[in-house]
């Protein structure tokens, strides 16, 4: 046998050649089992808009109940988070809960008011658009 043969045979036994194709499949069934297609607000990266906003800042409510919270200025964030109706939901924040209105939900945006110890505070947010690269700094 020689040595591009035997590379060959080894990737193959190794999978090397297969194992690229998995992760998608697995994702896509993953996603498919969880029956909530039908909910905009989850599994999709949203980017808060306005003036208030972080850059880069953004929020994602998985399906199985972690919400990721990041910016281009912080590190990111994982939390537990519930849905708890159709109009409302809540996640934990540093040992605080952290409760919130969903004002409208779409596939193009998403409008939430958070109910915070001192006030109300409406934010607005829009699908990420894909590649997504933060802006550069300053220091």
């Amino acid at each position: 046998m020689d040595t591009k043969a035997a590379i060959i045979a080894l990737m193959s036994v190794w999978g090397v050649g297969t194992a690229a194709c998995l992760p998608a499949q697995a994702e896509e069934t993953a996603i498919e089992d969880e029956g909530d297609a039908d909910n905009p607000l989850l599994n999709r990266v949203w980017i808060q808009q306005g003036d208030t906003a972080s850059p880069g800042a953004a929020q994602i409510f998985l399906a199985d109940g972690t919400l990721v919270t990041d910016s281009c200025w912080e590190t990111y964030r994982l939390s537990k988070w519930q849905q708890v109706s159709d109009t409302a939901i809540s996640w934990d924040e540093d040992g605080m809960t952290i409760n919130a209105d969903i004002v409208s939900v779409s596939p193009s945006e998403l409008v939430l008011t958070l109910h915070l110890v001192s006030e109300d505070v409406e934010q607005r947010f829009v699908p990420a658009e894909v590649p997504y690269l933060c802006p550069e700094m300053p220091r």
